[in-house]
């Protein structure tokens, strides 16, 4: 199959091709041996990106005295 450049350099990708990311709207792209290759990446808004990792924390059962201590250990073993 055959994807063309536009003079505005956008490519038009074969429908066969994206048959099976339908619900994807963006794709992460690298160069690799020559190659260009997408990888279809599933965007997350970062409130409910935070509201994961609250949940987790809470789950866990972490204080925030907890995550102050983590934080600070962190930064002096960087």
């Amino acid at each position: 199959m055959l994807a063309k450049r536009t003079s505005k350099n956008q490519l038009t990708l074969p429908k066969e091709v994206l048959k099976n990311f339908q619900q994807t709207e963006y794709f992460d792209v690298v160069t690799r041996d020559g190659e260009i290759v997408l990888r279809p990446v599933s965007v997350v808004p970062a409130a409910e990106r935070l509201a994961k990792v609250r949940a987790k924390i809470r789950a866990l059962g972490l204080t925030e005295n907890d995550l102050h201590k983590a934080i600070q250990w962190a930064r002096r073993t960087a």
